[in-house]
């Protein structure tokens, strides 16, 4: 059963005045590389893996989706996406990603953001996902990228430029990694990013494009604070396909 860290009241609290939960997709700095490597959603069954507050499953709705559901183990989590949604287009269910079960060939296209390194066993997962898309859909997800996950990033140093440094610990040595995020012993899954990749082809998809996030200049320029970003990988962002010939 995967760590439900996101009902515990002390985090929420903190995870809730995050400027990608204030603000929304507008808040995420990745969003504009994500929409890029989106499809046309228009009349497509999507299912939103690790919903949140909802924000993606909106805005594929709004965007011509037949229908959306979003899943969340969270229950604070899923109260707020429905408080905050009136399209009965969307639905939202409580569900533990490390359980799940969806039906075959039930969905369109397959989206997470910022979940799956939450996820104990990464294969099944991905096994699951394939069996429950139609073939030739489409998967996009946004994880943590594997260096910054293994930076240890509460200790930087700065160098001779004034400039931060992380250093990498143990990359090559996958799994349990835990962190203080708003609150002490958030436990997350360390994997390495040629596991992550072959996972995937593992599990029936090919790669149509992988994005290691960097903030742009004028997103810089706009908050200086993400400069930073451009020192290690933050997020890794992932298209996959299940063929058509599935």
């Amino acid at each position: 059963m995967a760590q439900n860290i996101y009902d515990n009241p002390e985090f929420f609290a903190g995870y809730s005045q995050l400027p990608r939960q204030v603000h929304g997709l507008a808040g995420a700095p990745e969003w504009p590389a994500i929409r890029a490597m989106l499809p046309d959603l228009t009349g497509k069954r999507v299912v939103d893996l690790g919903c949140g507050f909802g924000w993606f499953s909106r805005w594929a709705r709004e965007h011509g989706a037949r229908s959306v559901l979003g899943l969340d183990v969270s229950e604070k989590m899923i109260a707020r996406a429905i408080a905050d949604t009136s399209d009965s287009g969307v639905a939202y269910r409580i569900a533990d990603l490390e359980l799940l079960d969806l039906p075959p060939a039930a969905f369109d296209f397959a989206f997470s953001a910022l979940t799956f390194h939450y996820i104990a066993d990464f294969g099944h997962l991905l096994r699951m996902v394939h069996r429950s898309l139609a073939p030739g859909s489409q998967f996009v997800f946004t994880i943590e990228h594997p260096i910054y996950m293994a930076a240890a990033h509460p200790r930087w140093w700065t160098d001779e430029d004034g400039r931060k440094t992380w250093p990498v610990n143990r990359y090559a040595i996958e799994g349990e990694r835990r962190t203080n995020w708003f609150t002490d012993g958030v436990l997350k899954y360390h994997r390495t990013l040629a596991t992550t990749l072959n996972s995937l082809i593992a599990a029936g998809f090919s790669i149509r494009h992988v994005e290691e996030f960097a903030p742009t200049a004028e997103q810089i320029h706009e908050n200086p604070g993400l400069a930073e970003e451009c020192e290690r990988p933050m997020m890794l962002l992932i298209s996959a396909e299940r063929s058509a010939s599935d």
